[in-house]
């Protein structure tokens, strides 16, 4: 550095912008509900298949459904009830995983 008062500063994006920050949230819980949905079903996919008991796959499916429900809250901008069904939904499919 040469020490003058016009070298180029790159730019850096602007993380004060409400707007910004609830299109980044908007699309966090949109994501992660879909992904943990598609987890959840594949779960209950699989789990209905094998022998064991039905207690296990329906949590699984409910649990995913929950998560679907976040998703779609999540995406119209109700994030703060979109993460806690995200954390209800992640929670079901546990108490399911303890159940197998």
């Amino acid at each position: 550095m040469d020490g003058r008062g016009d070298s180029e500063i790159s730019e850096v994006p602007d993380f004060g912008d409400p707007a910004l920050d609830a299109r980044r949230a908007r699309w966090t819980a949109g994501l992660t509900g879909a992904v943990l949905a598609i987890a959840g079903v594949a779960a209950a996919v699989l789990r209905a298949s094998g022998a064991g008991p039905v207690l296990v796959p329906a949590a699984y499916a409910v649990g995913a459904a929950v998560c679907a429900l976040a998703s779609v809250l999540g995406s119209r901008g109700r994030t703060r009830r979109a993460l806690w069904l995200l954390v209800v939904g992640a929670m079901v499919m546990a108490l399911g995983d303890q159940f197998d």
